[in-house]
């Protein structure tokens, strides 16, 4: 597959002739728009010392939208073409209707762009990445005569965005996105554990293929495997957590951020709705989404609406103050978009979804958290959970923790789990520290069948009466 650039809009429409098309399709309708994307991505694996995968796609089409009060029509097709978008609008009328319009301002024109338009996957040959694997493969192996498997990735992709409305300007956004993952297995007297690291963003794959930033990855996935090597079977309980700063905000993001997306709240679906102004955290609380921060995994310079991203407190405080919006819910209730509509594809309507989600610091220190806690558990590092939007429940599974006693941080635990809900949570945090960070950049998140890239982060906090869920008694 060559490896082409991307033909520009108008290499398949008249912009001018497909304006006022729009306008005719979208004449009754309250919103709607036209979104064209051409997409490659590639990826490689290599698995225990041999090449196991190597994928290169593309993909291409467009979604037509109209939509008109809480109902959407939506078509798409893989043929960018005048003919197609005339069967496509035949879908779109079925919507149309004598009732008024309630149209919402158009998107800004003023963007910032985030990143740069770079293609990641022509920057190196195919060989330099093998190579590339095969090295981080050699350099694991040679860490630790205990290490008995390595598997590790690269991906690359590249996105092309153009967004055409009857009421703004044409919308280009050229999206990169790279990732390199690390997975090392160690065994010892017959026990084997394993552990991982990666990251990347919306730069040059050239960053993260840097023998600095490769090695560090390679070095951590040793660390939690070996770790594992000694852990103990977990505590199970209600019981104070002291959790670590960055990547384990991935628990803020589903136990609180899905319950503050504009449409779970506009439906009464959300354990949050109905708080706005009210008390959802402890003093001291501030949780923002930004999806403006450069280079980041979840950042985009304008949302899948053509809404400039922006930087949205929802917690301040303690109290919250706002929504997650994409267009058609913040019309609906009264407010405006955020910059958070979201699509994992052409063939996919947007709806509100998270970018960057995080906690803001605080000003305890996390060693006197721990000082704090006579029976309790240190997680450091996540793996998969499950969250309940309705009622805010959430069950994670930690891949780092430690036990602590009296003050003191103990021998690693495994198998621990967290078991609580998001609003229970967020007012039992006793201490939030001044060290927050953010994930290196791994994140995707998942929601009625749709999958975005997104970022995560917090500082060290204390929460109290958790439930851990392990194994001793």
């Amino acid at each position: 597959m060559k490896n082409e650039k991307f033909l520009p809009f108008e290499q398949y429409l008249d912009q001018d002739k497909t304006k006022k098309f729009l306008a005719d399709v979208l004449k009754t309708a309250d919103d709607g728009e036209l979104f064209i994307e051409e997409k490659r991505s590639e990826s490689l694996v290599l698995d225990d010392q041999r090449l196991k995968s190597a994928n290169l796609d593309a993909s291409k089409g467009f979604g037509l939208r109209a939509v008109k009060n809480e109902s959407t029509a939506f078509a798409h097709s893989t043929e960018i073409s005048e003919k197609s978008l005339n069967r496509a609008s035949e879908t779109i009328k079925l919507l149309n209707s004598d009732k008024d319009q309630q149209n919402s301002l158009p998107p800004s024109n003023v963007i910032s762009k985030l990143y740069k338009d770079i293609d990641p996957i022509i920057e190196l040959p195919f060989s330099s990445k093998v190579d590339l694997l095969r090295e981080i493969d050699d350099y694991a192996r040679n860490l630790d005569k205990r290490v008995v498997q390595v598997s590790a990735s690269v991906s690359a992709s590249v996105q092309n965005i153009s967004i055409l409305r009857p009421d703004c300007d044409l919308k280009l956004d050229t999206r990169p996105l790279t990732r390199i993952n690390v997975s090392v297995s160690v065994e010892e007297m017959g026990r084997r554990e394993t552990g991982s690291a990666g990251g990347g963003g919306r730069y040059s794959l050239s960053i993260v293929s840097e023998p600095d930033i490769w090695r560090g990855f390679v070095k951590e996935a040793l660390r939690i495997a070996v770790l594992n090597l000694k852990a103990e079977a977990a505590p199970a309980g209600v019981m104070d957590v002291v959790l670590g700063p960055g990547w384990p905000g991935i628990l803020l993001h589903e136990a609180v951020g899905h319950g503050l997306e504009g449409d779970f709240n506009r439906k009464n679906t959300s354990a949050f709705a109905n708080l706005m102004g009210k008390q959802v955290a402890a003093k001291g609380v501030t949780v923002l989404d930004d999806g403006t921060i450069p280079d980041r995994r979840g950042s985009i310079s304008f949302d899948d609406e053509g809404t400039p991203s922006s930087k949205n407190t929802l917690i301040e405080d303690g109290i919250l103050v706002g929504y997650m919006q994409d267009r058609q819910n913040a019309r609906l209730m009264g407010t405006s978009s955020t910059g958070n509509g979201r699509r994992q594809s052409y063939a996919h309507p947007p709806m509100p979804r998270m970018t960057n989600t995080y906690m803001l610091d605080g000003t305890d220190n996390v060693k006197d958290m721990l000082s704090s806690v006579k029976n309790g558990i240190y997680a450091v590092g996540f793996g998969g959970g499950q969250v309940d939007i309705t009622n805010g429940k959430f069950v994670f599974s930690c891949t780092e923790a430690y036990n602590v006693r009296n003050g003191k941080v103990g021998a690693p635990v495994k198998g621990a789990t967290l078991i609580g809900d998001g609003a229970s949570a967020l007012k039992e945090i006793r201490a939030i520290g001044a060290d927050m960070s953010l994930d290196p950049g791994m994140g995707n998140c998942g929601k009625a069948g749709q999958w975005v890239p997104v970022g995560v982060g917090q500082p060290s906090l204390l929460i109290g009466g958790l439930t851990v869920g392990g194994s001793q008694t």
